[in-house]
């Protein structure tokens, strides 16, 4: 009997260590996940008032179903030893306080670098944040290509852990940035890079939750090889496309995997596709062995896959359907983005793109891989609005922040400025809406309703005066040169609050007393560098939002002032203004052209009288890249031209031109011994290097051609000069 309940006690006990084992090792693999989920993941569902609400998920879901804890453990382990890194307790602050410099390691002899990691480095060589000193870094990047970590690819490179713990200031990895494309392999395709990332952040695809380390790493999205390095292509919404609606409801082509991780919801497609305007089409045929493992529909889907082409569902879909594949991302993301067809994402736990500052809830429909079946309900149920508004705003974000690799790479370093900088930063209004975070530089602001892109959805009214900034290149010799004439001109307008004169004469600064005496604050800047960029330098003088670009040669009245300037009220973000050029593609010797020939159709307005938002000053002073800015000065021509390309890339709108006489010309004047630019015989010359030379800095022609030209009511009408506001335009 005692031996019975001996047995019995040791039995029970035996069954207690037990439990108290497996409870130990669901804590530690509990410890292993963050601490905090940042992200939502969302459920949609219906409802009366608002069609999308989102439903926190409290348990992560586990993707990787052929490893075990203790394998899934040893791989995080491997890869996130500082799992709980963020900015603060990972990144050292002090090596960015002369600013944000980046700095990429010289790469070693015998070194492979893939198509897509040069485009990279390239992209950061090219920026304005690079350096070749690293001293001065704040960031650093690895000259080894660590895109591909699959061990099973030809572009795997070995021996990436040795190579960077001897980088002299690896530092654990602290304050560097690696960025990686594909991680793990077969069969279960884990996030396992090779090598330990310590401190450093990771800029990585296909990232999930459970791993992501929120506001220290970066999801980035999965491109190809094929993925232009700038520019990029457009996206294919037109103004055509409404009202919204398309041939097909909802559309998917790609593989189906017969086994291993990413199976299951690809599996399933079958259930809902339709024929009609469902079509979900997958293959079996891919892989060497895929007949070994092909199942009873094989044959039949792959029958069904040929009958279609993908471009074609592509553009005439109002729904594109993104599943997960082996990784949580793929590349259906990005082609659903720029054909406006609006992604329906179905990969559990992916940590969506730039998630830490774009509202992707306004662009896509994020599902839960275990709901396929509600789909179609959830897709039928959005109303026509909604579909136009989320359509728009994937072309916002594709043309934004994912067409080109460039805009990839600097949306990813931008981000990472603004934590650096936090207390000037942008939010989510300027990340979220035009022109994109790329070209609002928060350190000209953080107030959104200084820029001029967010007056209407702020509900602000644009600048009631101007700044009239004259350019002088040439002696003031009488008081009846031109410029004192166009002084006298721009002062008697209403709206004038003052006058800047930018002295970047040879000839020493005049005196006071020979200036002419105006009813508004005459300042005279004497330019230290004296070159043609420095008339766009942002001065603190300038207190208006609105600025009158002028040469001194310019001739124009009162009153072209002044409806030049309501006009600009009307159009606060764009160039107005009178002397108008245009370009056009020359295909006898394959490049863009530049020409002055007087024609109803124009792509520029020059700044010898234009009107614009001061933040382009500041724009063109800190954003356009050194090199321009010193082709420019070496010239001192081309100047107005880089101002439009940089204008028309940032609104992608034309300039817009008002009344002009039709006697207005590019002045030859010889005013001492200084002959004006415009008689320079290779001064045309230059300006069609100039097209080209900023044509490739943008990796695209920015430039829209317009036809319009805003004139006074009754202008040229056949009635009493009385009835007329603006009078004296009609007798120029």
């Amino acid at each position: 009997m005692q031996a019975k309940k001996r047995y019995l006690l040791v039995s029970v006990g035996a069954g207690l260590v037990f439990l108290v084992y497996l409870w130990g090792l669901h804590i530690g693999e509990f410890q292993q996940q963050p601490y905090q989920y940042h992200q939502q993941e969302y459920q949609y569902y219906h409802h009366s008032q608002d069609l999308y609400q989102p439903r926190p998920q409290l348990h992560p879901r586990l993707h990787h179903q052929h490893t075990s804890p203790r394998e899934r453990r040893a791989i995080c382990d491997n890869i996130y030893k500082n799992r709980r890194c963020r900015m603060e307790t990972c990144f050292d602050f002090s090596r960015c306080q002369s600013g944000f410099r980046v700095y990429i390691y010289p790469p070693q002899r015998g070194d492979e670098i893939s198509e897509s990691y040069q485009k990279i480095l390239s992209v950061i060589e090219e920026s304005r944040f690079h350096t070749t000193d690293p001293s001065r870094a704040c960031l650093f990047v690895l000259a080894v290509d660590t895109l591909d970590r699959d061990q099973l690819s030809a572009q795997y490179i070995q021996n990436v852990r040795s190579r960077i713990q001897n980088l002299p200031t690896w530092n654990d990895g602290r304050n560097h940035l690696i960025f990686n494309l594909y991680s793990g392999t077969w069969p279960d395709y884990t996030e396992d890079l090779g090598f330990e990332v310590g401190q450093a952040m990771l800029a990585k695809a296909s990232v999930d939750v459970v791993n992501f380390r929120p506001n220290f790493d970066i999801s980035i999205p999965l491109f190809s090889k094929d993925h232009p390095l700038k520019g990029g292509g457009k996206g294919y919404l037109t103004l055509n496309d409404v009202p919204p609606s398309r041939k097909y409801l909802l559309v998917f082509k790609g593989k189906r995997y017969l086994t291993g991780i990413g199976s299951e919801t690809r599996n399933a497609l079958y259930h809902i596709h339709n024929g009609e305007d469902i079509i979900l089409l997958t293959t079996c045929k891919h892989g060497k062995d895929w007949e070994k493992h092909k199942d009873s529909r094989c044959d039949r889907d792959n029958e069904e896959y040929a009958k279609y082409d993908y471009q074609e569902l592509l553009h005439n879909s109002t729904f594109c359907l993104v599943p997960r594949g082996r990784r949580l991302g793929s590349f259906r993301f990005l082609e659903a983005l720029q054909a406006a067809c609006i992604p329906v994402l179905l990969s559990n736990g992916w940590e969506l793109p730039f998630s830490e500052v774009i509202d992707w809830r306004k662009a896509a429909i994020i599902g839960d891989e275990r709901l396929l079946l509600q789909v179609p309900s959830i897709t039928r149920s959005v109303d026509r609005g909604r579909i136009l508004a989320l359509r728009q705003q994937t072309q916002f974000l594709w043309d934004a922040y994912f067409s080109s690799v460039a805009k990839i790479v600097l949306t990813t370093l931008e981000i990472i400025q603004d934590r650096v900088h936090s207390h000037v930063s942008r939010n989510q209004l300027m990340w979220n809406s035009l022109p994109g975070g790329l070209y609002v530089l928060p350190e000209f602001s953080t107030d959104p309703a200084v820029f001029p892109f967010y007056y209407a959805a702020l509900g602000k009214l644009p600048s009631q005066q101007f700044t009239a900034v004259i350019h002088m290149v040439t002696p003031l010799q009488s008081q009846v040169c031109p410029v004192v004439k166009l002084i006298i001109a721009v002062a008697r307008s209403k709206f004038c609050a003052q006058i800047v004169v930018l002295w970047n004469c040879d000839k020493p600064l005049p005196p006071r007393n020979k200036w002419p005496s105006t009813s508004v604050p005459l300042t005279v800047i004497e330019g230290q560098t004296k070159t043609m960029s420095s008339r766009f330098f942002p001065h603190d003088v300038i207190l208006t939002d609105a600025i009158l670009s002028l040469d001194e040669d310019s001739v124009l009245s009162t009153n072209e002032v002044d409806f030049a300037f309501i006009v600009w009220q009307s159009f606060p973000e764009r160039i107005v203004g009178y002397p108008a050029r245009s370009h056009y593609w020359d295909s006898s010797r394959s490049r863009w052209a530049y020409t002055s020939k007087w024609t109803n159709d124009y792509s520029m307005v020059l700044t010898g009288a234009a009107f614009y938002h001061r933040y382009y000053h500041y724009l063109y002073t800190y954003y356009v890249p050194a090199s321009l800015l010193t082709m420019v000065d070496r010239m001192a021509n081309c100047e107005d031209i880089l101002m439009n390309f940089l204008v028309s890339a940032v609104t992608k709108q034309p300039p817009i031109k008002v009344t002009q006489k039709k006697q207005y010309k590019e002045t030859m004047m010889t005013q001492g011994s200084k002959a004006s630019r415009w008689a320079d015989p290779d001064h045309f010359a230059q300006r069609q290097t100039c097209m080209n030379a900023f044509s490739h800095w943008l990796g695209f022609m920015p430039l829209v051609h317009s036809q319009m030209r805003l004139d006074p009511v009754l202008f040229r009408d056949q009635v009493s000069i009385l009835r007329k506001k603006y009078r004296d335009i009609e007798r120029l």
